[in-house]
């Protein structure tokens, strides 16, 4: 073993010498200046009337009186039936072991949802939500009919 490790010579690779490192000119002197108060100006005000129209998506909403069915979360909420009442339709919602009936127009869930439809298996409704920026935003959010809870009464 001795004599191998004797004779046995490592090759090693020889290292290329390092390119010549040039650096670049920069010249910016045919751009638009970022910091230019005429530019910051329009886009201040591109801004504020997009949040004036944003603040009067919810205005409406913080103006009027809550409903009980707005101190819960949607996803608290099940859709266990659906009916017509006086030719409207009308939505069973259990929250909390408890029935409510619902209507179109009414307030459900925590975001300022407001139903927009209701079918015979499911609720649509409308939600105003902030969205990452701050703005305020509708999503459509439904909720569909619950079928066989699992609950069974002896």
């Amino acid at each position: 073993m001795a004599q191998l490790r004797a004779t046995t010579r490592p090759r090693a690779l020889q290292i290329t010498e390092p390119k010549q490192f040039v650096p670049a000119n920069y010249v910016a002197e045919g751009g638009v200046d970022p910091f230019n108060p005429q530019k910051l100006t329009q886009a201040l005000r591109r801004e504020s009337s997009q949040s004036v129209s944003n603040v009067s998506l919810i205005a409406p909403e913080m103006a009027r009186r809550k409903e009980p069915l707005e101190a819960y979360p949607l996803d608290s909420m099940k859709m266990v039936g659906s009916l017509n009442k006086e030719g409207l339709p009308t939505a069973l919602i259990s929250v909390d072991k408890l029935l409510y009936q619902v209507r179109v127009g009414n307030h459900l869930g925590q975001n300022y949802g407001r139903i927009t439809a209701i079918t015979e298996t499911s609720i649509e409704l409308r939600e105003i939500v902030q969205d990452a920026s701050g703005d305020w935003i509708e999503r459509m959010a439904k909720l569909e009919l619950q079928e066989g809870s699992g609950e069974k009464k002896q």
